[in-house]
């Protein structure tokens, strides 16, 4: 076969892979968006099952059944759970309810600083247009707030339905613990052997990297910066640094945009705080990136942060908030799936080889 033959076949290839590869994608989505709610049950219940399953290991460990393994773990969850709920919720609800009340007092000391600013870089003939971006900035989070404040009232009347979808999560967390193994090892089977088999450890491995990374260096940002936000003064203290922790779980840019957003709404009550809490956060998440989270999660994907970022995207697209929180997992799932595939094909063709030579 001539090397012009070998070339068009492969740019046909790649043709027609690339419509086939969309058309799935968007097939998916349109099927996650049928099943939005079911889908997201069960992936949460998967995680949830994944997680606690750490721990079921550990009792197992101990000589304990498997069975009451997971009633332990599961009752000490939702006793957790449920203290969370008493003690910390209504507090973040009250802070919540409060900034959305005085957000509209903090828009106007924002324009006031603004204002000064602006005279400021009058003086010196700076071409710099500080009042109107701060006027279109306030305008933006001002109808922000209208609108998170009129969903506030659906917020209150769904209650109920998550309270019943949290029932729901763990009852499927708890029989995926007990037999989830079984049927996913009857999914896999289904697989050519190959792809099946790299495919179940590249998904462990990179979900547990992520998962269980993420959640620890999360929890370790939003404990660290309530003292540190107490000690500032910061209005709002805990939920300003739960703000930032959630954002931690988006990685690479879940940082700069939980920072961000907490910083700039402390700068329009106070310029030198919202420094202080910019600094102090920089710093914590700093500490995190190159002391804990190397430690904890190592190279985890391989990925080119451009395709980071691609994979960020798509998941956004395709399953909105959870998409962005899986997207990256199931990325170095499908790289490492890749890896192992042509590194077991690269294995296969030298064992032939030398088959062939000793043979010769």
């Amino acid at each position: 076969m001539s090397r012009s033959t070998r070339d068009l076949k492969r740019l046909l290839y790649f043709g027609l892979l690339f419509p086939l590869v969309a058309l799935n994608v968007w097939m998916f989505g349109v099927v996650l968006t049928y099943f939005q709610q079911l889908v997201t049950l069960l992936i949460v219940s998967a995680i949830l099952a994944f997680l606690l399953d750490y721990p079921v290991r550990a009792f197992e460990r101990m000589q304990i059944p498997r069975a009451i393994g997971i009633i332990i773990v599961l009752l000490a969850t939702v006793t957790s759970l449920g203290v969370v709920g008493v003690t910390v919720i209504p507090i973040l609800i009250d802070q919540s309810a409060q900034l959305f009340k005085n957000l509209p007092n903090w828009l106007e000391a924002g324009k006031s600083h603004g204002m000064a600013l602006e005279s400021w870089v009058k003086l010196r003939n700076l071409p710099i247009d500080l009042q109107g971006f701060s006027g279109r900035l306030s305008g933006q989070i001002e109808s922000q707030s209208q609108e998170l404040a009129k969903q506030a009232l659906g917020f209150a009347i769904g209650t109920l339905s998550s309270f019943v979808d949290a029932m729901l999560v763990i009852v499927m967390a708890f029989y995926m613990l007990l037999y989830g193994g079984q049927l996913w090892n009857g999914l896999i089977a289904l697989f050519p052997h190959p792809f099946g088999k790299a495919f179940s450890v590249a998904l462990r491995l990179n979900f547990h990297n992520f998962f269980l990374s993420q959640f620890v260096l999360a929890l370790f940002m939003t404990v660290t910066l309530i003292p540190i936000f107490l000690i500032l003064k910061v209005p709002y203290a805990l939920l300003f640094a739960l703000l930032i922790g959630i954002a931690e779980l988006i990685p690479f840019i879940g940082a700069a945009l939980g920072i961000g957003l907490v910083s700039g709404l402390v700068l329009l009550q106070d310029f030198w705080l919202s420094v202080w809490v910019g600094a102090a956060a920089t710093v914590l998440q700093q500490i995190r990136d190159n002391v804990i989270a190397p430690k904890l999660m190592g190279d985890f994907t391989g990925l080119n942060p451009i395709w980071i970022f691609v994979s960020l995207l798509l998941g956004l697209k395709i399953a909105g908030l959870l998409g962005v929180f899986i997207a990256v997992p199931i990325a170095g799932t499908v790289k490492a799936t890749i890896d192992a595939l042509s590194q077991q094909k690269a294995m296969a063709r030298q064992e032939d080889a030398i088959g062939v030579l000793d043979e010769g």
